[in-house]
């Protein structure tokens, strides 16, 4: 018999996984995040293509789920660091394998790109 998760909103793990990481921004945040502490400026700028809204509420869900940490200092202007928690960084293998697959796949696809272009004879220019 399957075993049964205590919370009826997940079918599987894998789902219960990707509902915190899953999306377009998440996990990139979270590989970034990989490397240390970073205030929001400095990973706003590191993942082009995230508006500054979608990178505040990727960080809110993530930190309500647990695996970032979000430290604001008492200054002005206002300082606000973000880190993975400790069981944020129990991702950090699935977070590198990720990485190396993405890795393999768009070598995969560069070869396949280089093997479908189509091979153009130049005329002596002479």
């Amino acid at each position: 018999m399957a075993k049964r998760y205590s919370d009826s909103r997940y079918g599987c793990a894998v789902e219960a996984t990707l509902d915190v990481i899953g999306g377009r921004w998440k996990g990139v945040i979270l590989f970034h995040l990989l490397a240390g502490t970073k205030r929001f400026n400095e990973l706003h700028r590191q993942i082009e293509g995230c508006t500054q809204r979608m990178l505040t509420l990727q960080l809110r869900e993530l930190e309500q789920d647990g695996v970032v940490n979000r430290k604001v200092y008492a200054e002005v202007p206002p300082k606000v660091e973000y880190s993975l928690t400790e069981f944020g960084r129990s991702l950090e293998p699935i977070l590198l394998l990720m990485r190396e697959w993405g890795e393999q796949y768009t070598a995969q696809l560069a070869q396949q790109q280089t093997q479908d272009a189509p091979s153009v004879t130049l005329a002596n220019p002479l």
